[in-house]
């Protein structure tokens, strides 16, 4: 048997980091993916699919990733289903089980200029690594 998916999108909220009653980590995130084709009007289409990262992992999907945010994902599709007392009726939820989560967008303008900014003021010297693959042989 072979359960795996591989997803790159972009969140579509801020992900929410909870734990369970022995204090194990698990945060949830809705990734939307773009399909490779467009509808008759021209409109691009998305679908959404429901994420849970466990662990560290999920620690640090709470504390790198927010909504906007690009991330390809490897995992398995998970179906799982509870009775909803409220109506009194089973409901069924399928979602990805995150094995690897890669963060896929670079660092904000803003915090690489708070980075510069300290390693001048430390008399560092930074350098100029915009063109580095210049001086590379290959």
């Amino acid at each position: 048997m072979f359960n795996k998916v591989v997803l790159i999108g972009r969140l579509t909220r801020d992900p929410e980091l909870r734990y369970t009653p022995n204090n194990i980590p698990v945060c949830t995130f809705s990734l939307a993916v773009n399909r490779p084709f467009q509808s008759n009007t021209n409109d691009k289409n998305a679908d959404f699919f429901n994420c849970t990262a466990w662990r560290k992992q999920a620690e640090n999907v709470a504390k790198y990733v927010n909504k906007g945010s690009m991330v390809a994902i490897e995992g398995r599709l998970q179906t799982r289903d509870y009775m909803d007392e409220k109506i009194n009726a089973r409901r069924y939820v399928t979602e990805i089980v995150c094995d690897s989560v890669v963060f896929l967008d670079t660092k904000s303008q803003g915090t690489e200029n708070d980075y510069n900014d300290k390693t001048q003021d430390d008399d560092v010297d930074t350098g100029n690594f915009n063109n580095i693959e210049d001086d590379l042989p290959f």
